[in-house]
This record gives C-alpha cells, structure tokens and sequence, in this order.
C-alpha cells in the first residue's frame, strides 16, 4: 500500500482550508424538504441537508435545525410535518425556498409550488413532488458537544404516518430509486449531485 500524505485538522482548531470539508465528506447527502404549517396556519417549505432514516419499524425520519428557524418552530407548535423528495426537475424550485424570508411569506408561492392536501397531517404536502411522507414528531434534541455545551442545533424525529409514492417509481412493486431522479446535498457552497442508473450497482449480504 502507497503512503499517504494526510492533511488532519482539529475541527476545534479550524481545517485550514478553503471550506470546511466536512459536509463533502459526508455525503452527498438526502436532502430533508420539509414542508410545515404554524399554529395561526402559516405554510413553509425549506430545504434541510442534514438529514436521513432512522428506524423502520415504525418508520422514523429526521433532520436538524442549525439554529431556531421557522420549521422548526411549527413543528414544536404542531408536532407536524411533511417531508417531500427534492428531483432534478424540482432542483431549481427547491432553491428558491431555500431564501430567507418573514415567517408569513409561503415559500410554497415563492417557488410557484403547489399545495396539496395531505390525509394524516395539517401540513400539505409539494404536489409536484413524486414521493411525499407525513410524519408527526416523536422527538426534538438540542444537540451538544463532546464536553457538555448546548449548540445551537436541534434534531426533529418524526414517525412516518402515511407515504405517497407514484406508481411510475413502482416497478413490478419495487420501488425505483435510479428512476426518481433524487438529489442529494454535497460540499461547497452549491455541490449536488443526483442519483441515476449508472449508479446503481447490486450487493447481496452474505449468507
């Protein structure tokens, strides 16, 4: 094996880098779309690159917060959420709702989206999106470092209480995820990739 010359860093101490490294290491990432509605009804929609799957039975899904923002607030009012899967056709809509904006401004009109309905939750869900899941909160962290200190950055866990799924994805019953056309968060400031058939490679565990 080849030596190799390492470039290690203390994160506390900084990277020395051009960017954190960090989230490009990580990833890419599944991207947590995360539409909510407050207490006095107000509907938001935001982009999450910190999140994943957590439990399958029941299903649980979850994503942080880094910093106390509109989202997150609606779920602790609501205890409600939907989450929407971002595609390569939806990217640039996904974008949009990234923007910082009053908590009374729908990023739903914003991107020019559509709010639907959903059956389980006061949350709509992206009509435009192919695969939608409606999920109420089972947990909300802060989260905190090694030594004990509180950050500012909560984990939102939800169950998933109904999934919505277009059967163009479902072939013979499985459900085509080089088809969905998925995007996913990386590094730098505006790194995503997508999944594709070229990707998709199969593995069976061992017996």
């Amino acid at each position: 094996m080849t030596a190799r010359t390492l470039h290690s860093y203390e994160p506390r101490k900084g990277h020395g880098l051009p960017h954190d490294p960090f989230n490009a290491i990580v990833g890419p990432r599944p991207i947590g779309w995360i539409s909510t509605r407050s207490a006095q009804g107000a509907l938001n929609l935001a982009p999450y690159s910190f999140f994943n799957a957590f439990n399958y039975v029941p299903p649980i899904v979850g994503f942080a917060s880094i910093g106390a923002k509109d989202t997150l607030r609606n779920v602790q009012e609501t205890g409600e959420f939907v989450w929407n899967l971002a595609t390569r056709d939806l990217a640039k809509a996904m974008n949009q709702t990234c923007a910082a904006v009053a908590p009374e401004v729908s990023e739903f009109a914003l991107a020019g989206l559509t709010p639907l309905p959903s059956t389980q939750v006061q949350p709509p869900r992206v009509a435009e999106s192919p695969v939608t899941m409606e999920c109420r909160c089972t947990q909300t962290l802060q989260l905190q470092s090694a030594d004990g200190v509180q950050v500012p950055t909560w984990l939102v866990l939800g169950e998933v209480v109904a999934v919505h799924i277009d059967t163009a994805l479902l072939k013979d019953g499985v459900y085509d995820t080089a088809s969905a056309g998925h995007i996913l968060r990386a590094g730098g400031p505006a790194d995503y990739f997508t999944v594709g058939p070229e990707q998709l490679f199969k593995m069976y565990r061992p017996r």
